[in-house]
């Protein structure tokens, strides 16, 4: 069976190469493990699932509106599990459909079962009906990752879990430790902090979330720690064991020992493709089992890709989806203009977003920028929605003006942030946002309040350098007199002398 391109997984990657090369005329095919898995991760264990719990805690805990009526207000006082997958079974099912459904309108062939390369163009489906063997003349792999589970840690799914068990769980702990500081990690121990969990998160970096903004992280941590969450960075794990059927205990390389009801572990995640036989394909991928890629998504064999997780970072499904299209387009020699300028979103509580450069990395790179800044409590829409802490950073090139990044945390962030992102992609400067008219009241006004903020800071700074220039130039013009007076001086000595 003959394909112009195989893909295997039926993610983000995945599910919108198919769709862009169908719509190229091609002959797509797509394979998946199980029909309940399309989707990938993303629909079934991480994305979707973990941010429809986050709107759950989010509307059950009544944690919107407590600034605006208390802050002991909640919509129901005992929160369960059941009560945080409600919505999810409805969530998915619907996304399934409609992916599968997107497939088989366009043309694009399903096959359901384990897949394993034969040869570099060769993929061989395991299914009910037996052994098929497609034949790509482009094959992409979009299989996704998958937690990372050392084998030295007990994990039984009840007491010690991964990312992929945590909305399984019966129960809401009363403590948690979170192994693990990056965006997963974080992600779900805001969460659980939200419904008054005791979490402690631990993690062998310094810094929290290093690719992010710091002051927008530290004003993060300091939300969290208002939760009663502990961080104890820099610590390293050297063992989690489990004492009871409802207590485990994790130690540090430092000496610590902490117990607490559960421990969710979040070290890093692995390629999930142990049973491709990459070998065959004149693959090799690295330690953590994922696919080394060239800029065009290209291996090391040309007509194989890489697309979404298993090729490392970001890792977001928004990106993933650009790079399927992208394989596409690279593999059947279509004009494809790369967009670069990719917004990242963490869904922590409050979430944050951010484009461009941080402040951190403009000034490694010795780029002269200044920055405005708005706080939600200074526009009306923050305090109609009780969202008083947030804030937006516009970061722009002190010369040009051009918009350089832009930063936010707080309600509707990952919302906001898309309207820096496209002024951003149109070259525009800090001008645009001081002119341009927002509703009233919206978030999105926090653009002009930063804008009037960073011309206000603009103003002082001429102020400044003007002052400095009239004391130059008064310092220069009496410089000539103090001569004149010094060789008259001069003259007059010698005068003297004769």
């Amino acid at each position: 069976m003959k394909y112009d391109i195989v893909i295997i997984g039926s993610g983000p990657a995945g599910h919108k190469a198919a769709i862009a090369a169908s719509k190229l005329g091609k002959r797509v095919a797509i394979i998946e493990r199980n029909f309940r898995g399309m989707g990938g991760v993303c629909l079934h264990k991480g994305t979707i699932p973990s941010k429809t719990m986050r709107e759950a805690i989010l509307y059950l805990t009544g944690y919107r509106h407590r600034d605006v009526y208390s802050k002991w207000y909640r919509r129901k006082r005992r929160i369960t599990m059941q009560d945080l997958r409600l919505k999810l079974a409805d969530v998915a099912e619907h996304e399934l459909e409609i992916i599968h459904d997107q497939l088989e309108r366009n043309g694009v062939e399903i096959f359901i079962g384990e897949a394993q390369f034969v040869s570099p163009h060769e993929v061989a489906v395991d299914g009910e009906t037996g052994r098929k063997v497609l034949y790509g003349d482009h094959i992409l792999v979009a299989t996704g990752t998958k937690p990372s589970r050392p084998p030295h840690i007990p994990f039984d799914g009840k007491t010690i879990f991964d990312s992929d068990e945590i909305i399984d769980l019966k129960e809401i702990p009363r403590s948690m430790i979170v192994v693990g500081g990056g965006v997963i990690g974080i992600e779900y121990a805001i969460m659980f902090a939200t419904l008054g969990v005791e979490v402690t998160v631990l993690d062998g970096r310094e810094h929290l979330l290093e690719f992010c903004d710091r002051e927008i992280i530290d004003a993060l941590i300091h939300h969290a720690r208002s939760l009663g969450m502990v961080f104890r960075m820099g610590e390293e794990v050297v063992g989690i064991e489990r004492f009871s059927d409802t207590m485990a205990a994790v130690q540090t390389e430092s000496g610590k020992r902490l117990v607490a009801d559960s421990v969710l572990y979040t070290v890093g995640r692995v390629g999930d493709a142990d049973e491709l036989n990459f070998q065959a394909a004149g693959l090799e991928p690295d330690e953590r089992g994922r696919l080394w890629c060239n800029e065009e998504h290209q291996t090391w064999v040309p007509h194989i890709y890489g697309a979404g997780d298993i090729v490392g970072f970001p890792a977001l499904a928004s990106v993933s989806m650009e790079q399927g299209r992208r394989v596409v387009c690279n593999a059947f020699n279509e004009p494809f203009e790369a967009f670069d300028l990719m917004p990242y979103g963490l869904f922590t509580i409050p979430e944050i977003s951010m484009v461009g450069k941080t402040e951190q990395q403009l000034t490694d790179e010795h780029i002269p920028y200044e920055v405005g800044a708005a706080r939600y409590r200074e526009i009306a829409r923050g305090q109609i929605s009780g969202d008083r802490d947030g804030m937006l950073k516009i970061l722009f090139h002190r010369e040009t003006l051009k918009i350089l990044g832009i930063h936010a945390i707080g309600e509707s962030a990952t919302e906001i942030v898309h309207i820096g992102q496209t002024v951003m992609s149109l070259d525009g400067t800090i001008e645009y946002f001081r002119n341009a008219v927002f509703n009233y009241p919206t978030m999105a006004e926090c653009y002009k309040v930063a804008a009037f903020d960073a011309f206000e800071k603009m103003s002082l700074d001429r102020l400044f350098e003007e002052s400095q220039l009239t004391k130059a130039n008064s310092e220069l013009s009496a410089e000539p007199e103090a001569e004149e007076v010094n060789q008259a001086e001069l003259d007059e000595s010698e005068t003297v002398e004769v």
